[in-house]
């Protein structure tokens, strides 16, 4: 799989924004998912799990999660849950958290996904030939734009 400057085209360049793409789980579509190859695991919000009523399928299973500026956080247990992207069906594991949906490593090497921040752009091969999810820089501008003012708040 290559990408092209084509692939960048109608984006708004010259940017430094995070992969932000939409995932449908089960029956709900997500809008502000997170794709962070940084990421060791798949997280998941506790609340998104009480809006669809499936904390009885929560795992009771406590693991420490370490971040790269070394703070802990404590997961609340761990669910399995069907993703469905561009027609591709996977069951994922994430860790239940107090964050919002992250795609790590666990879900991009089983579905053999490439990303580029740079082309805003997921490309995986499926039976069909290679698909691609385009990533979604108003959402990504919007994440930053309420982080940056919920820390100057503090």
């Amino acid at each position: 799989m290559t990408f092209t400057e084509e692939d960048a085209d109608g984006l708004l360049l010259l940017q430094n924004d995070a992969l932000v793409i939409s995932l449908n789980v089960l029956d709900f579509k997500f809008k502000r998912v997170l794709v962070d190859p940084g990421s060791s695991a798949n997280i998941i919000q506790l609340r998104v799990l009480e809006q669809a009523k499936l904390t009885g399928n929560i795992i009771p299973a406590t693991k420490l999660l370490a971040g790269f500026n070394l703070a802990s956080v404590t997961t609340r247990g761990e669910i399995l849950l069907p993703t469905n992207v561009e027609g591709v069906m996977k069951t994922t594991l994430f860790k239940v958290m107090g964050r919002n949906i992250i795609l790590g490593r666990p879900w991009l090497h089983e579905t053999k996904v490439v990303p580029s921040t740079y082309h805003q752009l997921l490309k995986f091969p499926t039976p069909k030939g290679i698909k691609q999810i385009r990533g979604d820089q108003s959402a990504a501008r919007e994440m930053n734009e309420i982080l940056a003012s919920s820390s100057k708040g503090k």
